[in-house]
């Protein structure tokens, strides 16, 4: 392998975007699955303006991610969208009815609870779509000369949905310790009071999750438990997360917990990823097999080393500029 590796730097550019668009809009997608659950309208409006000067700006990483994906390594789409376009679609759908009631809400007085449903089944819809996606890559794909040959039913298996339902759960605790961050009064005690809850609900479907995927793929099994591994601190470190956001948001420390549950993210993505490296299409075709032309990477490099930068910059300036509490009454529609 080259020291200068355009495929292994494309890797960690689109691992970079896809745990960005995780972190940025998980909490995004949390507050829609918590919609439901709100204590009243004034929560919802203090939920929906807490997101509303930088959710569409979240999912630039999404598109970033795709783009770069279908630059970069040609052959994963060629492969995953035909054993996942039902999959891809319902989220794709899901966003799109999430965006849709966002704006929509803010205007309506009659139609506003078919909106607020579109926003929580648009949310929850994606999550899981989301999740299901991940735990399909994680079993592999059938695949036969650079083509898929299972069914379109495929990627929805136990182990999917499990994954699918431990990201809606994840997504919902990111989404209430931002809400704790970014709110007061009776919503936030409201939000403090899921945190615990959800906590509980996340870490056994990631114990689920992280026992069952060793057991998926031999070469997984050796990876983890033929001796002890750096890897290894992977996982402790998201356990370590775990515990860090109990007790932060027992004392009251905000910015703390919610830090630390983009922490428990990080660490769990990241696992789950050397499980399976360096296949992008498991369990056949590593990620120098679905390259494109190093003429190719290059030149969509050289944009994205512009690109980047821009994005990280006008993000961290919109986040700063609309820090602070949402208070009831507030708004930006």
């Amino acid at each position: 392998m080259e020291i200068f590796d355009l495929s292994l730097i494309w890797a960690v550019i689109i691992a970079f975007g896809v745990i960005m668009y995780v972190l940025m809009d998980g909490f995004d997608l949390g507050l829609g699955i918590l919609f439901p659950f709100a204590p009243d309208e004034d929560a919802r409006d203090v939920m929906m303006n807490s997101v509303a000067p930088v959710w569409d700006g979240n999912e630039t990483w999404l598109v970033l991610g795709g783009a770069g994906l279908i630059g970069a390594f040609p052959l994963v789409y060629s492969i995953l969208l035909p054993a996942m376009y039902i999959g891809v679609f319902l989220m794709l759908a899901g966003l799109i009815f999430r965006g849709v009631a966002f704006e929509f809400r803010f205007k309506s007085r009659r139609t506003r609870n078919w909106w607020n449903a579109a926003f929580a089944g648009g949310s929850f819809v994606a999550a899981f779509a989301q999740g299901a996606v991940v735990g399909a890559y994680i079993e592999g794909f059938e695949t036969a000369d650079r083509v898929f040959t299972g069914g379109a039913l495929d990627w929805l298996t136990p182990f999917s949905v499990i994954t699918g339902l431990g990201l809606v759960a994840g997504y919902a605790l990111l989404g209430s310790t931002w809400l704790v961050l970014k709110s007061e009064g009776h919503v936030r005690e409201w939000a403090r009071g899921l945190v615990p809850k959800l906590l509980i609900g996340v870490v056994v479907v990631f114990a689920v999750v992280s026992l069952w995927t060793p057991w998926i793929d031999p070469g997984v099994w050796e990876r983890w438990f033929d001796h002890m591994q750096v890897i290894w601190l992977l996982p402790a470190l998201a356990l370590a997360c775990v515990i860090g956001i109990y007790a932060a948001n027992r004392k009251g420390r905000e910015l703390l917990a919610f830090l630390l549950t983009l922490g428990m993210f990080i660490f769990t993505y990241l696992g789950l990823l050397v499980s399976r490296w360096p296949y992008v299409i498991p369990p056949d075709y590593t990620l120098w097999d679905a390259a494109s032309a190093p003429e190719s990477q290059f030149f969509l490099l050289i944009g994205v080393l512009f690109v980047v930068p821009i994005i990280l910059t006008y993000t961290a300036w919109s986040y700063w500029v609309f820090r602070g509490k949402v208070r009831v009454g507030d708004g930006y529609h």
